[in-house]
């Protein structure tokens, strides 16, 4: 039998000695600078948009700029282009985190098993993630939807089939620009998930006669539980701040076809300078972040608790 010790009852080991005050903030001082830049640079920012949504400030009314309370918020929770781009932001999200999980999975489960080149295959399945949003989105409409010679329309001209795909699908033409730039960040997290898996347990399924399928159902995916939960709530809140394939691609249309909050902020801010509800605007879409954020945060604890 061995015998277990702690190093706090280990005999023989001095006692640790409680720190004094100045020697504690000795010990923190060095993250002080960090920690007031950080809070300068985030916290600031979003003081000032809190302020101004209780403001009612038009850039071009110079006589505005009293407080008006709840108004704006009032305004843009009633205004229908602000539900447009709720649900526009809802269906553009889940689009693009479903399909770019799905494809990450499928990507994760080839990259899982070891082929000749699987390195180099790796680097290139990161590449999309690597590429810049607004570059990405300038290279999509520019190479694969132009309605003449786009590389879409030349698969699909053989079969006497032509597409205007930005115009005749402008959703659908922003869901697949995003879930081409985020499979990576989904492939990432799942292949970890899947490398994790202790490799006794699936060599067991196999001496049981299971199969692919059946060790997958079984075993593969309840263990992925955790991750998939992670990379889909990670890639709500990225994507759910969506600005630049919408700007590049589209400008918000046809019409309001594409809009979302993001687009919709800016529009309020800098097309129609209506400052206070377009602040107002911003201080519901964070809040509404920090919800998701807070899932996240709630699911990354406990992953990393299950890991210990």
């Amino acid at each position: 039998m061995t015998a277990q010790t702690t190093p706090g009852t280990a005999r023989g080991a001095p006692a640790p000695r409680e720190l004094t005050r100045g020697e504690r903030w000795g010990r923190r001082g060095p993250l002080l600078p960090g920690l007031l830049f950080v809070i300068a640079l985030t916290q600031i920012p979003f003081l000032f948009t809190v302020y101004y949504s209780f403001q009612d400030s038009n850039l071009l009314r110079p006589e505005s700029g009293g407080f008006s309370g709840l108004a704006n918020y009032g305004a843009v929770l009633g205004d229908p282009l602000f539900r447009n781009a709720v649900v526009n932001t809802v269906l553009l999200t889940a689009g693009a985190v479903l399909l770019s999980l799905v494809l990450g999975l499928g990507l994760a489960l080839l990259l899982d098993r070891a082929f000749l080149g699987r390195g180099v295959v790796r680097t290139l399945m990161i590449t999309p993630f690597l590429v810049m949003p607004v570059a990405a989105a300038l290279l999509w409409k520019t190479s694969m939807y132009h309605p003449v010679y786009g590389l879409l329309n030349w698969v699909i001209s053989p079969f006497g089939v032509r597409v205007d795909w930005v115009n005749d699908f402008p959703l659908l033409s922003i869901i697949l620009v995003l879930a081409w730039q985020w499979t990576p960040f989904m492939m990432l997290i799942l292949l970890a998930g899947l490398q994790s898996q202790p490799p006794e347990v699936l060599e067991a399924a196999r001496v049981d006669g299971a199969g692919p399928l059946e060790t997958f159902r079984s075993i593969t995916f309840p263990h992925l539980r955790r991750f998939l939960e992670l990379a889909l709530l990670l890639g709500t809140i990225y994507i759910v701040q969506t600005f630049d394939a919408i700007y590049m691609i589209t400008q918000g249309g046809p019409g309001q076809a594409t809009t979302n909050l993001p687009y919709f902020i800016y529009l309020q801010a800098f097309r129609a300078f209506e400052v206070g509800e377009a602040a107002a605007a911003g201080v519901v879409v964070v809040a509404a972040t920090l919800v998701i954020a807070m899932f996240a945060l709630r699911v990354v604890s406990s992953l990393f608790e299950e890991e210990s």
